[in-house]
């Protein structure tokens, strides 16, 4: 069983077996068709495709109104349809890829962990790290029987906005912030209304857990460099810009043995929709 990071050449083994599942997690914040059109030119054989605005997130609005984030969790009960549209059940292996260093491909490795689903990995060095092996592409969709997985207890913990509003200036908790570190400090700011970060966060730009060959760094640099930022992971809450790649910080974390971090999922973007909560800006 793969649960965190799979390598291009022990995937290509198991391309084929029909209890593998592969899906496409590429996407485009700015394109949001990029994904599905970079999937219909080519992708790794037999790869599903995974839609992060329709699959990997739910509505924007709860039923009250109030906004949940520009990638608020997927209802739990969707979401199992959409991986038993893929073909997936209680023993396959999942592996998740996209062309972004992972990216993307994390938010679906945790929503598996979310369902209660163990077997689920990122292929390192996503598209990049495949093509460059000489492995083949594919240009087929190929249709899966219906798969039969059902919902478990999450491995996952959750947090919501006023969890970490009651954290605030001494809860103990410490919340990490995944994006770049200009936009952390409010600048540069164009996708969310509002620049800056949650009061007392700290910034890990989820690209600092990849090394210069776009895979992510070894168990041993990755636990050394987020000792530094985070002494209790089990008291840690990971948060980004919506609350995906987060994940990405999730999944470096998990690499590196410190589990038991929580997502808090709407993240800046639904932080920053409610004028009352307070707001920080520079390092």
């Amino acid at each position: 069983m793969y649960t965190t990071l799979i390598q291009a050449a022990e995937l290509a083994r198991h391309i084929d077996d029909p209890n593998w599942v592969v899906v496409d997690c590429r996407h485009d914040l700015v394109n949001l068709n990029a994904g599905r059109e970079g999937y219909a030119v080519a992708h790794l054989p037999h790869a599903a495709f995974a839609d992060m605005e329709n699959e990997l997130s739910g509505a924007r609005r709860a039923a009250d109104g109030a906004f949940r984030g520009r990638h608020p969790l997927p209802e739990r009960d969707a979401f199992i349809e959409t991986l038993r549209g893929w073909g997936v059940n209680e023993g396959t292996q999942v592996v998740a890829y996209d062309a972004h260093g992972g990216m993307f491909a994390a938010r679906l490795w945790w929503l598996l962990r979310w369902i209660g689903h163990e077997a689920v990995a990122v292929l390192d060095g996503g598209m990049a790290a495949w093509q460059a092996q000489g492995l083949p592409l594919s240009a087929e969709v190929d249709t899966k029987p219906r798969g039969a997985i059902a919902a478990r207890a999450p491995l996952v913990a959750t947090v919501d906005a006023s969890q970490v509003l009651a954290n605030i200036g001494g809860g103990g908790r410490v919340v990490v912030d995944a994006r770049s570190p200009d936009r952390f400090r409010g600048e540069n700011e164009t996708i969310d209304p509002v620049g800056g970060h949650i009061p007392g966060a700290k910034n890990r730009f989820f690209k600092d857990n990849l090394g210069a060959d776009g895979r992510f760094k070894d168990a041993a640099q990755l636990k050394s460099e987020w000792s530094a930022i985070v002494s209790d992971p089990e008291q840690a809450v990971m948060q980004c810009g919506s609350g995906v790649t987060a994940c990405h910080n999730l999944l470096a974390l998990e690499v590196a043995g410190l589990r038991k971090a929580a997502l808090y999922p709407g993240s800046w973007s639904e932080w920053c929709a409610d004028s009352s909560r307070p707001v920080a800006t520079g390092a």
